[in-house]
């Protein structure tokens, strides 16, 4: 059994994005391929989850809303950026950095120099019998999202409020059936706009006083009718109501954010100038229903995509002003090799396994960390480069190389920039649990593949994800996306029918005992290949 005890994790990032819906996701995207480091997390819960189908989003409509965020999330991780599934508790600002404290569910922490406020809103349904069981279904709120499925039917209408005449209209245009019920404090034409009321009733709308008991459903499940207190039942093939709505924003109450009343009085909202920014919070930005109830799927992904660029250039601003071009990455690194050992300092596994019946020759150690392989290696006659992009670690590296009497070259590099190896200049390039983001085109994966000489050996290993623990939204929550960083199976599929080279290996095993992981992680995920000689 291992005796290593998991540590609270502190992240460093350029971006928090809190909330992964169609606004956070569109600004992680735009953050994504600035180059930042963007983080989103994600409690799971979308204002439109009971929505079979979401419409008027060009290109899209129709599809079920999760298929929007699915791919939202797939293209946000091909940039490297990185969305978390659980939720923020509580976020403050660092009084000496200034930076942001995303705190998470379970412990983790985010360290963010920005953070977006993408967290939505919780609709405030009227206590009315079967309205919440019926909701996103054939009981809807808004006229462009989900009138047209319910055209030329018999519609209720339920109003609780004045403001909520104002769609009255547009459902009239989708039906010549429509019943417009008053229900709540007022329940007669007192206290509404009479002059609004005259006029439907002039185009045939029918208003009748409430209140209403229930909404009925029929044996096949849908909406039948609508009963009043009375005990009278309006036939309905539909029920449109307008709901009071509260916005999620209890996280940020430690930066003393307000919300400001909705000009609907249906809600409160988060005020913004027009690039997103709050007042009175520098660095706070918020986009998507947190700042405006009536936007749909489609809107709210602009808006988020509008606001993450702004954010992209206020950071880049600030770089210009400090004359800085900061590595995130490299930062988040150089933290977490700030304190004391991360790692065992033994080799891993795999490596001894796959590399101990090798000829030494020249070795790159990608990733190396603190310098467990790297070292092992070079006490085994091999000519060892080490590579990671935190230069804390690094020093690591050089000084247990200098105690145990061995040399190891030490490159601080990026797997991911532009031609960071030596081209064929190793006869073994070992990538062990590197954490490398991925990008559109792979360009990591094929810095692997160049560095290794002809007749070269390239391993890669990796957690067997589908072995490990599955994250979610009411549990911890888990401080890293495997799925932002490139994977032993992506290695795999660039070297499939690749010319010149074989795939020796590649397969699932066991982790060996001691493996400081291997309680939540017991599985690997090996490739070993050969590049042929030309």
């Amino acid at each position: 059994m291992s005796d290593h005890v998991p540590q609270p994790v502190e992240r460093w990032c350029d971006v928090a994005v809190v909330g992964g819906s169609a606004a956070g996701l569109a600004a992680a995207l735009q953050l994504g391929r600035q180059r930042r480091s963007v983080i989103v997390v994600d409690a799971g819960e979308p204002r439109n989850a009971p929505a079979i189908h979401m419409h008027s989003y060009l290109g899209w409509d129709g599809r079920p809303p999760a298929e929007l965020l699915a791919a939202g999330r797939e293209e946000v991780r091909r940039y490297g950026g990185e969305v978390l599934a659980g939720r923020v508790t509580r976020v403050t600002r660092d009084a000496g950095d200034g930076r942001f404290r995303v705190e998470l569910a379970g412990g983790h922490a985010l360290l963010a120099r920005r953070v977006l406020a993408a967290t939505g809103l919780v609709d405030e349904l009227p206590a009315i019998e079967g309205v919440a069981e019926r909701w996103g279904h054939d009981v809807v709120h808004c006229p462009f999202c989900h009138g047209y499925e319910l055209r030329d039917r018999p519609l209720v209408q339920i109003v609780t409020h004045p403001a909520g005449l104002h769609p009255t209209g547009l459902f009239r245009q989708l039906t010549d059936d429509l019943t417009v019920v008053l229900h709540g404090e007022v329940l007669g034409d007192e206290g509404w706009d009479g002059g609004r009321l005259a006029a439907l009733r002039a185009a045939g709308v029918a208003v009748v006083p409430g209140p209403v008991r229930r909404v009925v459903t029929g044996g096949d499940g849908r909406v039948a009718a609508v009963e009043l207190a009375s005990g009278e039942r309006l036939p309905a093939g539909g029920v449109a109501v307008g709901p009071r709505f509260a916005v999620r924003v209890e996280p940020f109450a430690p930066l003393g954010l307000r919300t400001a009343p909705h000009p609907s009085g249906l809600g409160d909202v988060v005020e913004t100038d027009a690039t997103g920014a709050v007042a009175g919070v520098p660095g706070l930005y918020a986009a998507g229903n947190v700042t405006d109830p009536v936007q749909q799927v489609a809107q709210a992904a602009a808006q988020g995509g509008r606001v993450g660029a702004a954010i992209a250039v206020d950071l880049a601003d600030e770089d210009v002003r400090a004359a800085a071009r900061p590595s995130a990455p490299a930062a988040d690194w150089d933290r977490r090799y700030a304190s004391g050992p991360l790692w065992s300092g033994r080799p891993n596994g795999a490596l001894v396994a796959e590399a101990g019946g090798l000829t030494p020759g020249r070795a790159l150690d990608v990733g190396a960390g603190e310098g467990g392989d790297a070292l092992w290696l070079a006490e085994r006659g091999w000519t060892v480069t080490a590579s990671d992009v935190s230069g804390r670690a690094l020093d690591r590296v050089a000084a247990a190389a200098a105690e145990r009497g061995v040399a190891i070259e030490c490159r601080r590099a990026d797997a991911n920039g532009l031609d960071p190896f030596p081209a064929g200049a190793f006869d073994l390039v070992s990538a062990q649990y590197a954490a490398i983001p991925r990008t559109p085109d792979g360009r990591a994966v094929r810095n692997l593949l160049d560095a290794v000489a002809p007749g070269g050996t390239l391993l890669v290993v990796g957690h067997d994800l589908a072995a490990g623990p599955v994250a979610g939204p009411d549990g911890p929550t888990r401080p890293f996306d495997p799925d932002a960083y490139v994977r032993v199976d992506d290695v795999a599929a660039a070297l499939t029918g690749a010319p010149g080279w074989t795939i020796e290996v590649h397969e699932t095993r066991p982790r060996p005992p001691g493996a400081a992981s291997a309680a939540h992680h017991p599985h690997d995920v090996v490739l070993r290949a050969r590049r042929h000689v030309a």
